[in-house]
Order: C-alpha cells, then sequence, then structure tokens
C-alpha cells in the first residue's frame, strides 16, 4: 500500500473513531442523566480511548502524507474553513478539559467534575462530529 492509500485509509479510520466518540458521548450522557455512573464511567473512558486512538492515527496520517487541502470553491469552501478553524481551535482546547475532568472523576471531586463536564461535553461533543464532517467534505462531496 502507498502512503496516499494509507493516508485515505486512516482518514476513514479517524472519522470512524470520531463518530464512535460522538456516540460514546451521547450514551454517556444519557447515563448520567439516569445517575447510571457505573455505565457514564464507561461510556466516558471509552470515549477517551477512541479519542487517544484517533490521535495517534490522525498523527500518523499527518506524518504519512501531509494534510489534505480543500478542493472546492464558493461557498462551500468557506463554510469548510469555518468549521475546520472552529474544529482545530476546540480540538486543541477540549484535551486539557478533557484531562482535567477525567482527573476530577477518578479523585471524586464530583462537584468540580461536573463544573468542568459541562463546558468538557458539548466542546467534545463538537470536536467529534465536526471531525466527521471534515472527513466527509474532504473525501466524499464532488469538486465542481
Amino acid at each position: 500500500m502507498t502512503s496516499a492509500e494509507w493516508g485515505d485509509t486512516l482518514a476513514a479510520v479517524n472519522a470512524t473513531l470520531n463518530g464512535t466518540a460522538a456516540v460514546l458521548l451521547l450514551a454517556g450522557r444519557a447515563a448520567i442523566a439516569r445517575k447510571r455512573v457505573p455505565v457514564h464511567r464507561g461510556f466516558m473512558l471509552g470515549a477517551f480511548v477512541v479519542s487517544a486512538l484517533f490521535l495517534c492515527s490522525y498523527l500518523t496520517r499527518v506524518a504519512l502524507t501531509g494534510t489534505h487541502a480543500d478542493p472546492h470553491r464558493g461557498w462551500l469552501h468557506a463554510a469548510y474553513l469555518a468549521v475546520l478553524v472552529s474544529h482545530m481551535l476546540l480540538a486543541m482546547a477540549v484535551v486539557p478539559l478533557v484531562g482535567a475532568a477525567l482527573f476530577l472523576a477518578y479523585k471524586k471531586r464530583f462537584e468540580r467534575h461536573r463544573r468542568v463536564a459541562r463546558w468538557t461535553f458539548p466542546i467534545w461533543l463538537y470536536v467529534s462530529v465536526t471531525g466527521v464532517v471534515v472527513y466527509v467534505v474532504l473525501y466524499h462531496v464532488p469538486v465542481g
């Protein structure tokens, strides 16, 4: 398999990992709303593992093939850039937030955990969903 083929394969893997993280985050949120703490913990740890795997896979893809340029023009390109920039900035911001939320839960500081999680959850969910959107636009929306 060529580097380009590996890059395309890893891009699909990355989108799958992002989508999986989004589903796990929503399931974890639903579990805590029902006060099912152990189930919530499992889903959120799963989302963390999947997101960590995404980061490793993403860095591998970028090392192999570099970044993927958007071939679209006009309004789609502008919308893509808006989503991409917000995705990238929030992806950087969410890393320490996730770390803090996990640390606080581990230390059983649940009041502080809830305060951090109120910000972390929507940002993490947005980053996961927009990661899939970026992939779809780059690899599956026809140019023209």
